[in-house]
C-alpha cells in the first residue's frame, strides 16, 4: 500500500533527529532476475509395453520408467528492491508547501505531488485445470473377454484387436458406411471424440504415458563486474541445479560497467557540501551477456543503479508559490518526470 504525506515542509536530507516529524524514503538499487522456464517429462511404461511392436508395431518402446527435463526459455529482468544504505527523511516544517509523496510497499518513493497511482503488483497468470489432457482409466473400455483373458500375453492381443476394432469404425463414420450414421455434424463429432478417446486410453497401455509438468526457476544477483561467472547449471536429467553442482552444464554470465556516468574521486567525495534537497538516482549502464557452450543467449544493455550516481532535487522547487509534481521510476530510483506549476 503507498503512503502519502501532506504538511508545510522543508526538504532536507539525513536521518530523523530529535523531535522532527516526516516521512522516510527510500531508493532502488538494481537486482538481476534469471527467470528459467523449464518442463519435467515423466514417462511411465504401460502395462503391455512389451507386446507394443508384436501387436501395434510401434517400435522404441520403453519398459521402464525414465524422466528428463527440457529448457524453454531463459529471460533476464531487472527489478529493484530498496537499498538500506539510500535511506532519506523529508522533514515536515512551516513556509513551505509539503510534497505529497507516495511510496512502495517497500519504502521506495514513486512520486511527489502527483495522484495515488493505485499500482498494484500484476496477478500471476495461471493455467486452469481443464485446459490440461485429461487422463483416462483404459480399463473403462475393456470387455469381459478382455478381463478374463488367462495370460497378460492374450489380455494384449485382445486389447489391441479392440484398437483396430475402434480405427475400423472411425474409418467407416468418415466414410459414411457406418450401420448406425450420425443424423448430425454435431453428433458425428461427438462419437469420433469418443473412439479417440478410447483408442489414446488402449493404446497408452501400450506406448506408455508422458506427464509435463512447467517449473519456472528464479536466480538473483546484485549487479556488479564479472566475467563468466557460472549464473546456474542445467541438467536434462535434473533440470536447473546448483551453479556448484558439476551435474549439470554451466550457463555463464558477464556484466560489464559501460562507465556511462562519472564517479567523483575519494577526495571530491570528502571535501563535498553534504547536499540538500530530494534525493535520486542516475542509473548508469551495464552490458548483461548470458552464454552456453559458446552460444550467446542474451547480451543487452540495461540501467543499473549501482554504476550510477546519485542527485538531488533542490528544496527551491517545493516552495510555497509552486506546485512541483515529480515521478521516479521504482526500479532504478530514475527521475521520470517533473513538471512545475504556479500557485494561482
Amino acid at each position: 500500500m503507498a503512503h502519502a504525506i501532506s504538511a508545510q515542509t522543508e526538504v532536507t536530507v539525513g536521518v530523523m533527529h530529535g523531535k522532527d516529524y516526516g516521512v522516510t524514503y527510500m531508493l532502488p538499487q538494481t537486482e538481476l532476475e534469471i527467470v528459467v522456464n523449464a518442463t519435467r517429462h515423466v514417462y511411465t511404461p504401460g502395462e503391455f509395453c512389451r507386446y507394443a511392436d508384436r501387436y501395434l508395431r510401434l517400435s522404441d518402446v520403453a519398459a521402464e520408467a525414465s524422466e528428463y527435463w527440457t529448457l524453454d526459455n531463459i529471460q533476464p529482468n531487472l527489478r529493484g528492491v530498496p537499498d538500506n544504505s539510500k535511506t532519506y527523511f523529508v522533514k515536515l516544517k512551516d513556509k513551505t508547501t509539503a510534497p505529497l509523496m507516495e511510496l512502495t510497499e517497500d519504502g521506495i518513493v514513486r512520486s511527489i505531488n502527483m495522484p495515488f497511482s493505485g499500482e498494484r503488483p500484476p496477478k500471476k497468470v495461471t493455467t486452469p485445470e481443464n485446459d490440461r489432457t485429461q487422463s483416462v482409466d483404459p480399463r473403462r473400455f475393456l470387455t469381459e473377454e478382455i478381463l478374463l483373458a488367462g495370460s497378460t500375453a492374450k489380455m494384449a492381443e485382445l486389447v489391441a484387436k479392440e484398437i483396430y476394432n475402434i480405427r475400423e469404425s472411425k474409418n467407416a463414420l468418415l466414410r459414411g458406411e457406418a450401420d448406425n450414421m450420425p443424423q448430425d455434424g454435431a453428433q458425428l463429432k461427438l462419437m469420433l471424440d469418443n473412439l479417440n478417446m478410447q483408442e489414446r486410453a488402449m493404446t497408452e497401455m501400450f506406448a506408455g504415458t508422458t506427464t509435463e509438468e512447467p517449473q519456472t526457476f528464479t536466480i538473483r544477483f546484485t549487479p556488479q563486474e564479472m566475467q563468466d561467472e557460472v549464473a546456474f547449471r542445467f541438467s536434462s536429467r535434473l533440470g536447473v541445479v546448483d551453479k556448484e553442482d558439476l551435474a549439470g552444464e554451466p550457463f555463464y554470465l558477464s556484466i560489464t560497467n559501460l562507465q556511462t556516468i562519472p564517479q567523483p574521486s575519494e577526495e571530491e567525495k570528502k571535501s563535498k557540501k553534504e547536499p540538500e534537497g530530494v534525493a535520486y538516482n542516475v542509473p548508469g549502464r551495464a552490458r548483461i551477456t548470458l552464454t552456453h557452450n559458446n552460444e550467446t543467449l542474451f547480451d543487452e544493455e540495461l540501467p543499473v543503479t549501482q554504476f550510477g550516481s546519485i542527485e538531488y532535487l533542490a528544496p527551491v522547487l517545493f516552495n510555497k508559490n509552486t506546485i512541483t509534481k515529480v515521478q521516479f521510476d521504482t526500479t532504478t530510483g530514475e527521475l521520470l518526470k517533473i513538471e512545475r506549476e504556479e500557485k494561482n
